[in-house]
């Protein structure tokens, strides 16, 4: 079947299950379409172990032992570790490292049957909006090689893209699952902070980091979703222990009398007219299927680009402090003592904007300026917080843009790294509060490059979210478009 690249999760795990395809045949597709590694997305492909995985599958979907997903390829974000395949986190730190046990989000993916095709390419230690900053070179946005795929997960939304993965998974700490869903015109959600475990995910900022799925639908989503969350509090004391959900079963409800706040900070100066045209496409398809939009107030949206900038750098600090050259990693090969071996694993290892986050997150944390930064930066955060649970009250989904522009070129904003930060103004608000939240395609802007519709809920409102994205996705078709050639 020549089309099984383009087919949805849920129909190739209802072909495999009615066992009209293999899985060593939906392997062998994907396997033979990442040859030559197209848009540089991924950074790990290990042919054997993904058909050894694929042959385990078959022969459990044959005893009838298979699990829901059993036999559908995924690949992973290179911030989750892996036994059989490398984990560099983006980084010349960690070239070549080998993890000695599987993240929880890798785990109960392979035990819900889903067979990895490898790891994918992402901006270092994921630090980025535009994927420019791994050290294993950019990655290229399918719609336009020309252009970045967003970041830090952009060799997940680009494999997606482009039909080398019918599904991937991501992290987003400010953003980078929804940032690159947006530029790449896939679909992607960002769980409530603690829905997903953190265990064998490289941390950037801890209280921020979340994992999430990549997918070209909403339905898609909520099947990685079940699978991928649940309590993990043995190994993560961030995991909320919450039983799974089934967070497809409400994906067809009505949203009638649904209310979908629109924050007026979202649509003010900075909102390319392309983006807002789109958006508000996407909004008036809401009032057709019988959602009320409902005017809202964010009003600490432009701060959430300091706050973030300070808290998360200061986390990065310090969990990017036990990459020394001792115990595993990259160590520089000429030093004097152990002070020096230090300075120039460090040096070598890291790279500019990964070097630049931890000098920031150092100052504020230091003697005199904790107070001044990183203790005003977690008030505000609460503020932030606060503000959402005030919308909440008046409506029970919040709408926007996801980015302020579609994807930009690649080296346009290589001199002004601020350019990058403030591209992430839609997205970091929800993160510092924790909030789900998800990026639905929503039509085409300058370039034609994919435009996304960011949807907002409250704290465990996931479904919800994925019922909003999946009946809009009903009456469009934007998520069905696939760059040219796919």
């Amino acid at each position: 079947m020549s089309d099984l690249h383009n087919l949805s999760v849920k129909a190739l795990a209802t072909l495999l299950q009615t066992k009209e395809v293999s899985a060593v045949e939906v392997a062998t597709r994907f396997l033979a379409r990442m040859g030559g590694n197209p848009h540089n997305a991924f950074l790990d492909i290990d042919s054997e172990v993904t058909l050894a995985q694929a042959r385990a599958s078959d022969a459990k979907l044959a005893d009838g032992t298979a699990g829901p997903l059993e036999g559908v390829p995924v690949a992973h974000k290179d911030v989750f570790v892996t036994r059989d395949f490398a984990t560099t986190a983006g980084s010349k730190m960690l070239s070549g490292y080998r993890s000695p046990f599987d993240a929880t989000v890798v785990q109960r993916l392979r035990t819900a049957g889903m067979v990895t095709l490898g790891k994918l390419n992402c901006d270092e230690f994921a630090m980025g909006s535009a994927n420019e900053n791994s050290a294993y070179g950019p990655v290229q946005n399918p719609w336009d090689t020309a252009r970045v795929p967003g970041g830090s997960s952009g060799g997940s939304a680009a494999a997606v893209a482009a039909g080398l993965a019918p599904a991937a998974t991501g992290t987003d700490t400010g953003g980078s699952i929804r940032q690159p869903a947006s530029f790449c015109g896939i679909t992607g959600i960002k769980p409530t902070y603690g829905r997903a475990s953190r265990y064998g995910m490289i941390a950037y900022a801890s209280s921020l980091d979340q994992a999430g799925p990549m997918a070209r639908s909403a339905e898609d989503c909520a099947l990685l979703l079940g699978a991928m969350c649940g309590g993990d509090i043995d190994r993560d004391s961030t995991s909320l222990d919450m039983p799974t959900e089934d967070f497809a079963a409400s994906l067809n409800n009505s949203l009638e009398g649904l209310r979908i706040g629109v924050p007026k900070e979202f649509f003010g100066e900075g909102l390319h007219a392309d983006v807002r045209a789109a958006v508000d496409g996407a909004l008036r398809e809401y009032e057709k299927l019988g959602a009320k939009l409902v005017p809202i107030s964010l009003p600490r949206t432009e701060l959430s680009i300091p706050v973030y900038y300070i808290i998360a750098p200061a986390e990065a600090s310090s969990n990017l402090s036990r990459f020394d050259g001792v115990k595993f990693g990259h160590r520089a090969k000429d030093y004097t003592d152990l002070v020096d071996m230090y300075k120039k694993t460090r040096a070598e290892g890291f790279g500019n904007e990964v070097k630049r986050r931890i000098m920031t997150g150092a100052y504020v944390l230091s003697h005199g300026y904790y107070d001044a930064y990183y203790l005003q930066a977690q008030k505000i955060r609460r503020m932030i917080a606060d503000d959402f649970q005030n919308a909440f009250k008046e409506c029970d989904v919040i709408a926007g843009p996801v980015a302020p522009s579609v994807a930009w070129k690649f080296g346009e904003n290589a001199n002004d790294p601020v350019a990058d930060y403030l591209a992430d103004i839609f997205t970091l608000p929800a993160s510092l509060a924790g909030l789900p939240g998800m990026s639905v395609p929503a039509g085409f802007g300058a370039g034609n490059m994919p435009v996304g519709l960011q949807l907002i809920g409250n704290y465990f409102k996931e479904a919800q979210l994925l019922n909003t994205a999946h009946r809009l996705q009903q009456a469009t078709d934007f998520h069905l478009q696939k760059p040219a050639g796919v």
